[in-house]
């Protein structure tokens, strides 16, 4: 079965840096479109950004010049480096792996507090 697991969220303090990781295992990794997406409390699910299986980079208008999506095939890690963070970037974090409608796969989410 596929797994998604993200870790490296917490609490973090306004204006300061967090990377959240997800190790993706029991598929291709090098084939799949990787994401991150958010939820706030009372919010829909948006997404933060994606990298495509050719390292092409996709971001939010609230998460650009400020995070870097990037990713380890070798360790089937996708990565997101938060920079300057801001108390609205507070939620539950989500990994996805995409290559098709079929093969459609999502994390169970990691916290990122931003508070002082």
């Amino acid at each position: 079965q596929v797994q998604l697991v993200e870790s490296g969220g917490g609490l973090v303090q306004p204006g300061g840096s967090l990377r959240p990781s997800c190790a993706a295992s029991r598929i291709q990794f090098n084939i799949y479109a990787m994401g991150w997406y958010r939820q706030a409390p009372g919010k829909q699910r948006e997404l933060v950004a994606t990298i495509s299986r050719y390292g092409n980079t996709n971001y939010a208008d609230s998460a650009k010049g400020r995070f870097t999506i990037s990713r380890d095939n070798a360790k089937s890690t996708v990565y997101l480096q938060m920079n300057s963070v801001k108390p609205e970037d507070t939620a539950v974090y989500y990994c996805t792996a995409r290559y098709s409608l079929d093969n459609d796969y999502w994390g169970q989410g990691t916290q990122v507090t931003v508070s002082s």
